[in-house]
């Protein structure tokens, strides 16, 4: 893989932008928002006492440091530097009628807002994308396929297969793994790998083999749609096992080397590294095969699954290791290279109203002054942006433009959820992908549960361990002090109900279930 594009947010000669100057248009459009941001939360006479002195002087500063930033930037046209355009293509936003500036402010831009959704609506399309040759896919990331068999162990249902073991079987196996070393709160679990990892070593003809596997299935999202519920009820199963942590987004994020969406990169996670994470539930199997006899290949239950929320939508590394970021699609998806992996995995996929989704996104995120109307403000913007980009460039192109994503106050493209589903279905049937509702779940777990159990196979379970997994608490819910701001403005509820409504027509028409319309 290309690294040369460096930190998503690092100094200026470390990242390559695009070769054209931003247009006067994006410029200006920028400017106001900003403007009217600092409008929203200027200070009052009361607050410019002496205790705030500071803060004063430190606002003054980082915002004379940013003006002198963005100043260089454009006059310079200088080729690196801001985190906020990390993308090798601009976007151009249209100007309204008059050239008036935009006001945003959450109390006199309905008619504004509304009219940037009607327009966005207009151009949806849900064309198909052009599928890469298999080929293509293996030449692009061939340290992948390398380490990866084509073919698997059989009598198990995960992929798995022996390694060849070259090491120091005295030696630590996971001294050097990234995840080890940034996850500190796993260490137990790793201690415990580390001392049983000699007695699970295979001999044969003198040399030693490793078993390694990939997950059997994967929960691909979304984020804040009960994946974490599922997720706890699902390992409680007694054959599912999943990775020794939670969402190691290593599909999307961590083979790149981005270690958290704000640092940018880092040295990318190496394949062995993904595959240690499986390394509990794969000395599990390993003892099972041990167990049973040669000749009767029993077959063995345990399967083991992977829970990363960013898998199915996020792309965004995209322009700056395939293509060198030169078209405006990427040419190479996040499945293409699962596919080409392991073909017969399965996926399940949790969703909720879209609306109640970024709301809850929204809240979700450590910020200060959340509020009601500053959640408006954001969904404004980020409308503004989206439109922007649809003045240029076709709906799937938006939703995985780095520039676009990294402007947007607000996640509205995760929303989206019949562009993702399209584009997986294009390379994986409709049968290896469960799709839930989050609105079902809460309703009867029960009922939810059940269909993943036979979605995976699994064996039948004891009426007491069904009502331990489908009767604890939900996990991961709203926090008290989110809950206390009440519910979204009911104008920014019906823009984005709006927004969201031909996307969820075409889910309901995709899936064949009228429920997922959200009405």
């Amino acid at each position: 893989m290309d690294h040369k594009y460096g930190l998503l947010n690092a100094p200026e000669n470390n990242l390559e932008y695009c070769k054209n100057k931003p247009s006067n248009r994006w410029t200006s459009v920028w400017t106001v928002i900003e403007n009217n941001r600092a409008q929203h939360r200027a200070w009052g006479p009361s607050t410019l006492g002496s205790v705030r002195k500071i803060k004063i002087l430190s606002f003054l500063f980082g915002l004379t440091v940013t003006v002198l930033i963005m100043a260089s930037y454009i006059l310079t046209r200088d080729q690196k530097g801001l985190f906020l355009t990390p993308s090798p293509y601009h976007l151009t936003v249209v100007s309204h009628p008059a050239q008036q500036p935009l006001n945003l402010s959450f109390t006199t831009d309905y008619t504004v807002v509304r009219e940037v959704v009607r327009s966005i609506v207009a151009k949806v399309d849900f064309s198909r994308r052009k599928v890469p040759d298999l080929g293509e896919v293996r030449e692009k990331e061939a340290n992948i396929f390398t380490a990866i068999p084509r073919k698997f162990l059989p009598h198990l249902k995960n992929p798995c297969w022996y390694e060849e073991f070259f090491g120091n079987i005295t030696a630590d196996p996971y001294g050097k793994n990234l995840y080890a070393l940034y996850s500190k709160r796993f260490q137990a679990i790793y201690d415990h790998l580390r001392r049983a990892f000699p007695a699970h070593l295979h001999q044969h003809a003198g040399r030693h083999y490793r078993l390694r596997c990939l997950p059997f299935f994967y929960i691909i999202g979304q984020p804040k749609c009960g994946t974490t519920d599922l997720y706890d009820r699902l390992r409680l199963h007694p054959e599912v096992h999943f990775t020794t942590m939670k969402e190691p987004h290593w599909w999307t994020r961590k083979r790149f080397g981005i270690i958290t969406l704000s640092n940018g990169f880092n040295n990318p996670y190496p394949l062995n590294d993904y595959l240690d994470l499986f390394d509990q539930a794969s000395n599990q199997i390993q003892d099972h095969l041990m167990s049973n006899s040669s000749k009767s290949h029993k077959k063995v239950d345990i399967i083991i699954g992977e829970a990363s929320a960013s898998t199915m939508w996020d792309n965004n590394a995209w322009v700056y290791f395939y293509d060198n970021g030169k078209g405006v699609e990427p040419p190479f998806l996040v499945q293409d290279f699962i596919h080409a992996v392991q073909p017969d995995a399965k996926f399940i996929v949790m969703l909720r109203d879209p609306v109640e989704r970024l709301y809850s996104d929204y809240l979700y995120f450590g910020m200060a002054n959340k509020s009601v109307e500053d959640f408006h403000e954001r969904v404004s913007e980020s409308l503004h942006l989206f439109e922007g980009c649809l003045a240029e460039r076709s709906i799937r192109s938006c939703i995985y433009n780095t520039t676009l994503n990294n402007l947007m106050p607000v996640r509205l493209q995760v929303g989206l959820y019949v562009m993702y589903l399209l584009d997986w279905l294009s390379v994986f049937s409709r049968e290896q992908i469960l799709i839930l509702r989050l609105e079902d779940h809460a309703a009867n777990r029960k009922i939810t549960m059940r269909r993943v159990f036979e979605f995976l196979q699994l064996g039948p379970l004891t009426l007491q361990k069904e009502a331990d997994i489908t009767k604890s608490p939900a996990s991961n819910t709203r926090r008290p002090a989110n809950r206390n701001l009440g519910p979204m403005l009911s104008i920014t509820k019906e823009i984005l109900q709006n927004f969201y409504r031909p996307f969820n027509q075409r889910l309901a028409l995709v899936l064949k279930d009228p429920a997922f319309l959200w009405t």
